[in-house]
């Protein structure tokens, strides 16, 4: 994002970028699409569920197209063995058969080796928490077609160590989240090969000692990067300040974390085995108590957050949901911008800078044009 007016140029991949002299007219704005590498769910499919169908997936990406995003990692939380396995299965089929369905770039498998704890294990079903089981994985890649790119798992089990440097040897990304970890534990785990931190402050127990604590030890570790739920109920402002401060400009991805009511009508919903409750200001809860269960962000909001919670300019907002998850997720010609040889993954919006209020307008995958705004 350089604010500079600019003709961009491609078909499947970007091949001219040209600096304008003088301002185009056209009161509008381009930048890179959008990449979500969490989402567990949209437009009232939840890809957590073997059964959803390739028309409701197709559906929901297009929706996603609609909020700027043109790259996503759809997210399977903590479940059975089989059902993992079958939504994995399920994806893999529609990311090879749907017309879009190369926008599911890869996929998240979030849990199930996370803390049992309550607190820390979040929306997650206590009764399927297990620990890492490298025969396991390799199912869940059997069963998603090679295109599981990242987990996220608890460093507290014994097993962690080891088993991250399989996955990181598979090519994968391994990212640690939904833990009560000691400082040992986290420790072992970076060094084993874990790079990212899963929504960073969330995911926690809701009171921690003041120091030291695995929330600190994560934004001081700079070898681990940070993704963070920017909807404004997730996080304080003052921990999303502090955190961003702490991991930088390169080291903090903007994420949704979405669920399946997410783009849906307020009211009660399943998520899986999980009953969940979307309220009317957006916020996702067990239906029985106050937990929070994912969000119902859209990301392009979960951008204009970022200005508006955490001061960000919108450059650095656009950096950490385009060309940072590009890194992180090791997504291929996605992590210079808009850049000769990138892919033709591009969104225009308009932008009103007093109210940070961002319109997406059209939005290109691979140069085809796969969202337009009706005006």
């Amino acid at each position: 994002m350089t604010g500079a007016w600019l003709e961009v140029s491609g078909e499947g991949a970007i091949q001219s970028v040209e600096e304008l002299i003088a301002d185009p007219g056209t009161g509008t704005m381009l930048a890179p699409g959008f990449i979500d590498i969490q989402v567990n769910g949209y437009a009232g499919v939840d890809y957590c569920d073997p059964r959803a169908s390739l028309e409701e997936i197709e559906n929901s990406l297009n929706v996603q197209f609609g909020c700027g995003v043109t790259r996503l990692f759809p997210t399977v939380i903590t479940g059975g063995r089989e059902e993992m396995a079958g939504a994995l299965k399920n994806l893999a089929r529609a990311r090879r058969e749907l017309k879009h369905g190369r926008a599911m770039e890869g996929f998240h498998v979030e849990g199930p080796n996370i803390s049992p704890k309550d607190g820390p294990r979040g929306a997650h079903p206590a009764r399927q928490v297990r620990p890492p089981d490298f025969d396991e994985f390799q199912r869940w890649q059997e069963a998603a077609e090679g295109a599981v790119k990242l987990v996220t798992l608890s460093p507290e089990w014994p097993e962690a160590p080891a088993y991250i440097e399989k996955v990181v040897r598979e090519g994968v990304v391994v990212a640690i989240g939904h833990m009560e970890p000691t400082r040992e534990q986290l420790e072992a785990a970076v060094s084993a090969g874990a790079t990212l931190s899963t929504h960073l402050g969330n995911g926690a127990h809701s009171m921690l000692p003041r120091h030291p604590n695995y929330l600190w030890q994560q934004m001081v570790e700079d070898r681990l990067n940070a993704s963070f739920i920017v909807d404004g109920i997730h996080l304080g402002s003052d921990f999303l300040k502090t955190a961003l401060r702490a991991k930088g400009v390169e080291r903090s991805v903007l994420i949704t974390d979405a669920v399946m009511p997410a783009g849906c009508e307020p009211g009660d919903y399943m998520l899986g085995e999980v009953e969940v409750k979307l309220h009317p200001e957006g916020k996702v809860t067990l239906r029985e108590g106050d937990r929070l269960a994912g969000s119902a962000l859209r990301m392009d909001r979960g951008i204009e957050n970022l200005m508006k919670l955490a001061g960000l300019s919108l450059a650095e907002a656009l950096t950490r949901a385009t060309r940072n998850p590009a890194r992180v997720g090791r997504i291929h010609h996605r992590q210079r911008g808009l850049q000769p040889g990138e892919r033709g993954d591009v969104v225009e919006f308009r932008f009103d800078a007093e109210t940070k209020r961002m319109d997406v307008l059209r939005t290109w995958l691979d140069g085809e044009l796969v969202f337009t705004a009706v005006e």
